[in-house]
């Protein structure tokens, strides 16, 4: 039996994730946090996400809501996650992270802590869009800079980061296969006289509307033709799917920095 706990466990993504970690054969939720004067703290975890009693106090305490889990699946914010991921790596606990908005220097610290602890970090749990990356990498390396590049992503108005760390995704799998460096050849907003737009420029534009869940397009245009890729997610369950899928597989491995390709065998 592999024991789970969950950040955010309240939340949107936390109760999705709590829900399906109680429900599967070989998973134990054995521990909720949430943020400190939430509503939710001391409540029966399995009572919030519709369970039923499990006999788990939701927590503000990061070593109390996490004594007993073997792996920690984090959907939190930035500080947070480098927070849970020091404690993982203090403890001994196999990490989770789908947090989105996560800076490079941020990055590089949690490959510190990786080097103590296993620990898979993406930005897109989703299945079909971590199949999007590889095929959207293989239709960058294919038709070059003959065909632009634009990356439109579209989410929910409560969204507080932008461009999705799934857009940023798509767009280091398309750099990398251009071999190029995106910081040189991204553009993220354009307004008022701009000019030609210059070649192998990687666009990547946000828009924040509504109830969202996600929808991301890759359009790569010729003169005379256009491809678009296009992931619309449906539910948020996809992505606590695969957060599950994650933490089953990464409470034995040994320590680093997987991604979602790992995971599935990409």
């Amino acid at each position: 039996m592999i024991k789970i706990g969950v950040t955010g466990i309240a939340g949107r993504m936390g109760s999705f994730i709590g829900l399906l970690v109680a429900e599967a054969e070989g998973l134990e939720l054995t521990g909720g946090l949430e943020a400190p004067g939430h509503k939710s703290i001391g409540a029966d975890a399995g009572l919030l996400i519709g369970a039923g009693s499990l006999g788990v106090k939701v927590s503000d305490d990061i070593d109390k809501a996490f004594r007993d889990a073997q792996v920690i699946i984090d959907f939190s914010h930035p500080e947070v996650s480098l927070k849970i991921a020091k404690f993982a790596a203090d403890e001994d606990k196999a990490l989770v992270i789908g947090t989105t908005g996560i800076s490079g220097e941020q990055t590089e610290q949690l490959r510190v802590y990786a080097k103590k602890i296993p620990m898979v970090v993406s930005p897109n749990m989703s299945i079909g869009v971590n199949v999007m990356f590889k095929v959207v990498a293989a239709l960058a390396e294919m038709l070059g800079d003959a065909y632009d590049v634009e990356i439109v992503e579209t989410h929910h108005r409560l969204k507080k980061d932008a461009p999705s760390g799934t857009a940023l995704g798509l767009a280091r799998s398309i750099a990398e296969a251009k071999g190029v460096a995106l910081d040189d050849h991204a553009c993220y907003e354009r307004h008022g006289i701009i000019g030609r737009r210059p070649d192998g420029q990687i666009g990547i534009q946000s828009l924040r509307a509504g109830d969202i869940i996600g929808d991301h397009t890759v359009l790569f245009a010729g003169n005379s033709e256009r491809i678009e890729v296009t992931h619309q997610a449906h539910t948020r369950q996809n992505f606590a799917g695969g957060a599950v899928r994650a933490a089953r597989w990464i409470h034995d491995k040994t320590p680093g920095m997987y991604s979602m390709a790992d995971v599935l065998g990409l």
